[in-house]
């Protein structure tokens, strides 16, 4: 126990510098993921053809993409093209990808939750498309999609673990430096592994909030019918 706590003296600096690292990366792809899966969402239900398509496209190849070949293809195989991008930007780029297209699943099934008539009586009453969509259908598509997507607000922290293989310093890369110079990986992984289920659990509590918070009563009921 003595050996345990000497250790943490040392490693908690470390650590926290990781945590920051990982929660920046984690916050980035969470965000970039939704700035691309909502529009994907829409153009798979709302776009033309060629939009569907490409839509489609997207989220099949990125879904089906491995995180860790997404990265290298980022950070290694970029440089070959003419674009080099900091381990940092390859990590945010990588798990925004691959966010993406899980989140415009998560989009695209809230959406057809929503229905039809709301589109319909939106347009009766004089609204184009896009401000039907704005006023009426994101709005509800947002608090819909909720649940699922707070599972990928969870996930994505834990994701950000594949990170270190291009020695990005987040909390696994700080570890195993700690594990190298000092021989203790033990000490090491397992302090790694109690930060991951901490905030796991924090973050967990958090989402169940905002759920809690933005939850309109009969809304799940309306869209299951449907």
């Amino acid at each position: 126990m003595d050996k345990y706590l000497a250790f943490l003296t040392i490693a908690l600096p470390e650590f926290y510098q990781g945590l920051l690292v990982t929660l920046r990366i984690a916050g980035m792809g969470l965000a970039l993921g939704f700035l691309i899966g909502l529009p994907v969402a829409f153009m798979r239900v709302y776009g033309n053809k060629w939009m569907r398509t490409v839509a489609m496209t997207y989220t099949e190849l990125f879904r089906g993409i491995p995180l860790l070949v997404l990265l290298f293809v980022v950070y290694y195989g970029f440089p070959d093209l003419g674009l080099t991008l900091s381990p940092m930007l390859s990590s945010y780029l990588a798990l925004g990808l691959n966010s993406g297209a899980y989140q415009s699943e998560y989009f695209r099934g809230a959406i057809k939750s929503v229905s039809e008539g709301q589109m319909i009586a939106a347009r009766a009453i004089g609204m184009n498309k896009m401000k039907a969509i704005r006023y009426i259908i994101i709005p509800q598509t947002l608090r819909l999609a909720l649940p699922a997507w707070s599972n990928e607000a969870i996930a994505i922290v834990k994701y950000t673990a594949v990170v270190f293989v291009i020695a990005v310093p987040d909390l696994l890369t700080r570890a195993k430096f700690l594990s190298s110079k000092y021989y203790t990986p033990i000490e090491a992984y397992l302090s790694v592994a109690v930060v991951y289920i901490a905030l796991v659990g924090i973050m967990t509590i958090i989402m169940g909030t905002v759920e809690r918070v933005t939850r309109i009563p009969g809304l799940e009921i309306e869209a299951e019918r449907h």
